[in-house]
Order: C-alpha cells, then structure tokens, then sequence
C-alpha cells in the first residue's frame, strides 16, 4: 500500500507546513513551548488584532489635525493613547507614519523577512512575506503596484520604506474627496490593510469593500 501524504483538513500539507509542524512538536515534547499559549497569541493576531485597528488610527488623524501632526511626528506614542486605542505589543515598539500626498506615494516592505506592524495591522498578509514582493517593491515599485490594479500619475514619485528589526511603517494614506461629512466610524470603514501598506489606496464613499 502506497504511504499516505499528510493531510489537513482534507488538502496536502506543504513541505514548510510539515517542517513547521514537526518543529512545533519536537519544542513541544521538549517542553520549550506550550501549544494553548501559542494557540491563544494565534486567535489574538488573527481575530482581536488586525487593519481594523489601523483603520481607527487613520481615521483619527483625518478627522483631527492636531493627532495627525502627533502621529506623524511619534506614532509609537500616538497609537498606543488611551483611552481610545492603546496598541502596543511585539512587532510595534518603533513605528513610524509615512504621509501619502498628491506629490508621493509612500510603499512598504521588508526586504529582509517580514518585518510588520502586528499592533495595528495583525499579521502580515502572505503576500508580503514572499520573495517577489520583497525583492521587485525596491527595484521595480510601479510594477508592483501594476500587480495591485494601482497606476500613479507618472509624476508621482514613489518612496519605498524598508522595515527592520527595529523601525516598522504604518501609510497614512489620503482621505478620498467627499468624506467631511463622516464621523470617524464611516472613516474607518474606507480604510483598507493595502491602502496602509502602501499597496492600494482608500475606497471612496459607496465603493464595495473587496474581496
């Protein structure tokens, strides 16, 4: 009889998944990690943190110039303001905002691993941790942005952040024309995770939210 391929959930497990699974079990039988505090970090970042969170800060500093010019300025210190956000934790202990403007489009990667925001965008999209993103956002930024259905008036100039172990990037992108009238929760909703990553731009009132 022919050996069986692991499965999940009916589908192939890919080799990273297997090897990951096997270094998750021998840390466990080794008692260096306990599954239920790995699982309860994974149900955090996956449900409770995520772009919604970013989306509130964004919209913030549309709605309040003075936070604006705060989070430009210290955006570790200004996302992490109680009573109304609060986001701190690994992966955001330094973090800066970078300014969309009519003038710049600003587009974030990490071209060494996966450096992230977790704080206010939870975990990074798959996309974003792979080699083609990482290397062609340096050297070739409008073609990635091509690959994301976004064309930029020629005279545009796009800036590339690089995050590090120590320094991640949160895009402050523009409001869209024909917002004043919302409050903040309306703001948010506009707000999407690529539009903060510099990938893709805020939606524009009545637009549908994508897939």
């Amino acid at each position: 009889m022919a050996e069986k391929t692991p499965h999940a959930h009916g589908a192939a497990l890919s080799e990273m998944d297997i090897r990951v699974r096997a270094l998750e079990t021998l840390l466990t039988e080794k008692g260096y990690i306990d599954p239920a505090a790995l699982d309860a970090i994974i149900e955090t970042y996956e449900h409770r943190i995520g772009p919604h969170l970013g989306a509130r800060v964004v919209a913030r500093a549309w709605a309040d110039p003075a936070y604006r010019e705060w989070l430009l300025r210290d955006a570790t210190a200004a996302v992490a303001e109680p009573p109304d956000f609060g986001f701190v934790g690994r992966q955001g202990e330094h973090l800066v905002a970078v300014e969309n403007t009519p003038g710049q489009h600003n587009l974030v990667v990490c071209t060494l691993c996966s450096c992230y925001p977790w704080p206010v965008l939870g975990l990074p999209p798959a996309w974003y941790k792979s080699a083609p993103y990482r290397s062609r956002a340096v050297i070739d930024p409008r073609g990635v942005l091509a690959d994301f259905g976004l064309t930029l008036p020629a005279d545009t100039r796009i800036r590339v952040w690089d995050s590090t172990a120590e320094i991640r990037y949160l895009v402050l992108p523009m409001r869209p024309p024909g917002t004043d009238h919302l409050d903040e929760a309306a703001l948010a909703a506009l707000v999407t995770r690529d539009s903060m990553i510099g990938t893709g731009l805020a939606r524009a009132p009545g637009a549908g939210v994508p897939a």
